[in-house]
């Protein structure tokens, strides 16, 4: 049985606080793991929230600030000590490499897994699998970023009633599911489309029209709530969002269930992130996200 769920290994911006670890975290799909942005401490969280250098398949970095990137030394020389069996594959901003490859050469150590450099240099796809189609999308920070977006192909659902009609039934079904056609009944008569669903990831920015686009139609959407509303003017000049402005992108991009996170340590109240959520418009599943959290993708509509 397939497993799609997010796994939250760190939720705390700039610095770590006594509850908060540094960012990080793993999205589980159909037997892969893309992990993302992992902070200082991440193979700590990793071993706390059950995941094995074993889970990861690939990694994204948004940017290069060290509460998304400074755990990648560890995270690297851990795939490479338990010697993954498969290839993993990261991706970063192009104009970080310098920083990248310095994270991954921190220390001596054996390298045993091929490790892929895929930068990112430009909004488009990354990567297409059997499983879902990943993209990339600028975003608003001081420095460049990217958020990051999963697509799964669209499927067909098939339609007992129309089957029956057609008098198509046990091996029959899997064959017109196979070959598009049966017996001159084609598969369109007796399915409808089932939608793909659609996972994003976006952090540190700014309201832009990456944040929306990556944002549209997400079954699931992981983004970024650094301040409360009432210091949105500090949000616009470090380049962050605010919970309310993250609420009304996740109301307005038609999100199922949103998650908020990377939460400034000036706030000790988790519960003024929801009610701010809430009071900006948002009536869809939300969760105010804390470390060790897992939190199933929706089901299919």
């Amino acid at each position: 049985m397939s497993v799609r769920e997010l796994v939250v290994l760190g939720t705390a911006s700039q610095v770590p606080t006594r509850h908060r670890n540094h960012n990080g975290y793993l999205l589980r799909w159909d037997g892969e793991g893309i992990l993302f942005d992992p902070g200082e401490g991440t193979q700590r969280q990793m071993l706390r929230a059950g995941v094995a250098a074993h889970d990861i398949d690939r990694i994204c970095v948004t940017h290069f600030h060290g509460d998304h990137s400074l755990g990648l030394a560890g995270v690297i020389q851990r795939i490479n000590l338990d010697k993954v069996p498969h290839p993993v594959t990261a991706h970063y901003p192009r104009s970080g490499q310098r920083f990248f490859d310095r994270l991954r050469y921190a220390t001596a150590y054996r390298e045993t897994v091929d490790l892929t450099e895929a930068p990112v240099s430009a909004d488009g796809d990354l990567a297409t699998t059997r499983a879902y189609r990943l993209q990339a999308r600028k975003l608003s920070h001081p420095v460049e970023s990217y958020g990051y977006r999963l697509i799964e192909p669209d499927g067909r659902r098939m339609l007992p009633d129309r089957l029956a009609a057609h008098g198509i039934k046990g091996p029959h079904v899997g064959r017109i599911q196979r070959e598009g056609v049966f017996d001159g009944v084609t598969l369109e008569e007796v399915s409808e489309v089932r939608r793909g669903q659609r996972f994003a990831f976006v952090m540190d920015t700014r309201l832009c029209e990456g944040v929306y686009a990556l944002a549209e139609g997400c079954d699931l959407l992981v983004i970024e709530s650094t301040f409360l509303d009432e210091d949105e003017p500090l949000a616009v000049e470090y380049g962050h969002l605010t919970a309310g402005q993250a609420a009304r992108v996740a109301r307005d991009a038609g999100v199922r269930h949103v998650v908020l996170t990377h939460f400034s340590q000036r706030y000790s109240e988790p519960d003024d992130f929801e009610r701010q959520a809430r009071a900006a418009g948002y009536e869809g599943e939300l969760t105010v996200a804390h470390d060790l959290l897992t939190v199933p993708v929706p089901k299919r509509r």
